[in-house]
């Protein structure tokens, strides 16, 4: 969906678990994320760890989001 959304013209950052899949699917920026079965979440940590933890991944896509790119990227 992200390819599909960029080819609007509309940039977007892919959140994944599994960097090598976004980038067989050809999404241009991929900010990788905690674990499958919580992407932006760490279900062991308090709560007001877990919306630190989550705060920080959303600002890090939006960071990625203004970079001007011209390949995939992977912002760690």
């Amino acid at each position: 969906m992200v390819k599909a959304i960029e080819e609007q013209g509309i940039p977007a950052v892919h959140v994944c678990t599994i960097v090598p899949i976004s980038e067989t699917v050809g999404a241009n920026r991929i900010l990788p994320s905690v674990a499958i079965p919580y992407p932006t979440g760490n279900p062991t940590l308090t709560s007001s760890e877990e919306l630190a933890l989550r705060k920080r991944l959303m600002l890090k896509a939006l960071g990625a989001l203004s970079q001007k790119i011209d390949s995939q990227t992977i912002f760690s």
